[in-house]
Order: C-alpha cells, then structure tokens, then sequence
C-alpha cells in the first residue's frame, strides 16, 4: 500500500511540474522573451530580477509541488477520503452544483489566504517563513510556487478544508488547482496585461490584478489577497497607492 501510495504521490508531482513549467513557462517566455520589447510599458517595476533569482524560484517551486503532490494523495488516495466530501459520480450532486462548485473554491480559498497571509506577515514568523517568497521584491511566473517548506504546506491546507468544507468532484477539484495556479502566475507575472477597459467596469472593484500584488511584493505591506480586493477594503489593509499605480502602468500602455 506504501508502495502505491508514494507511486501516486510521484504522479500527481510529475503532472503539477509538467502543469508549472507549461503555464509558468509560457508566461516567462511570452512576457519576457518573445514580446519583451512590445510589452515594456507594461512593465510595473522597470527592470528585471537576476537569473539566481529565476533559479531560486524555480527550486522551491519544486519542493512546494512535491508538498502539493503529497497533500492531494491524502485527500484522495487514502482512507482519509472516506471522511470528505468528495464524491465520485458526477450524478451525485446537480450538474449546477458542479459549475459552481470551482467559483465556490476560490472563494473559500481567498478566504483562506487573505487570513492565513496576514499570519504569516506577523514579525516572529515572516523571517522565518514568508520572508523567502519576498525575496523575489520584483516577482516573476517562476515566483508563483516559491515557499518556505512550512507555508508550501500552510498553502496546500487549503485542500483539505475544501474537502471537508463542500461536496466536490475530483475533476472540479482538478479545475481549481490549475485555475488557481493561472491566476497565480497572473499576479506573479510582473507585467500589467489587463485589458483597459476593465477599470472602467465593476469588475475592477472586486477582482485583483497582477499590479495588486506586485505592488505586495514590493512595498512588504498590504494587498494580502489572493483573487478580490474584498477583504483588502473591507479591514483597510489595500495599499494606498494601489489605483493610483495601476492607472499609471495602464496609461503608458499603447
């Protein structure tokens, strides 16, 4: 059973790397090869960051996808399954309930991080724990997956509250951890590519962008979560200055 166990956990790891290295790369490759030139203005802290900074990305997002690996076997490959609220027949549940079930999971999980995020800005465990994510002050795709070891898993643990939390499907479980990562590599990005009509929308009250945590990544402060700026305006915790430079990057855009 061990044996099965670590086969699957190596699985899951092969695809999440495949699934890091597509997306992550891709959007390394787009913003910061191939159209680099086109998408400068876009840019919202001039500049890049080392290649050593590339590499350490890249080597925690690693340990961070072996956590993940890990924490998703024992929500669905071990008798801890028998526990959740996971179900396998799409037929179990409304197909409705499967539509909505992926909006639902993010919003428990912004929920989720927003809180768990202000935690780990607390002075004794930010140097200890958060403080390797923010070495990458101008962050990159290849940031999305860098954690410390314990907040690879304090990120993972979402998981396993969703699990416990609604009823949910593998295949949508599946949806949420590669939308979830999408969205990442968004707010990792380092360049603003949101259409300029969306700050003319209601959508920019509510949904983050990626100058929104750019702006986290470098001022060490504020801008806490992950997928809306609800709970950043809600307790007052949205950097000040964050219309201001969003509206800046964008003006400068052709």
């Amino acid at each position: 059973m061990l044996t099965d166990l670590i086969d699957k956990i190596l699985v899951l790891f092969s695809i999440s790397t495949i699934r890091y290295f597509i997306m992550a790369g891709i959007a390394f490759a787009l913003c910061y090869k191939l159209f680099a030139g086109k998408l400068y203005k876009a840019k919202i802290q001039l500049g890049h960051a080392a290649r050593s900074n590339f590499k350490r990305d890249i080597w925690y997002s690693m340990q961070t996808t072996v956590i993940h690996a890990i924490i998703g076997c024992l929500v669905l490959f071990t008798p801890l399954k028998g526990y959740t609220k996971v179900y396998e027949a799409v037929t179990d549940y409304p197909l409705w309930w499967f539509c909505i079930s992926l909006p639902v999971c993010l919003i428990i999980h912004d929920t989720y991080f927003y809180w768990m995020h202000r935690l780990l800005h607390v002075k004794v465990i930010f140097p200890r724990v958060h403080l390797l994510h923010h070495k990458s002050t101008n962050p990159s795709p290849w940031t999305s997956y860098s954690f410390h070891f314990f907040e690879a898993w304090t990120e993972g643990a979402v998981l396993i509250l969703i699990v416990f939390l609604i009823p949910i499907h593998p295949i949508a479980l599946e949806l949420f951890v590669v939308v979830a990562f999408a969205i990442n590599v968004y707010g990792h990005l380092g360049y603003e590519i949101a259409p300029k009509w969306f700050r003319r929308t209601w959508l920019f009250e509510i949904f983050n962008t990626s100058v929104h945590h750019n702006l986290h990544h470098s001022k060490f402060k504020g801008n806490y979560g992950l997928y809306f700026r609800i709970w950043d305006r809600l307790l007052n915790t949205e950097h000040p200055d964050y219309v201001k430079e969003y509206d800046k990057i964008q003006s400068r855009r052709i």
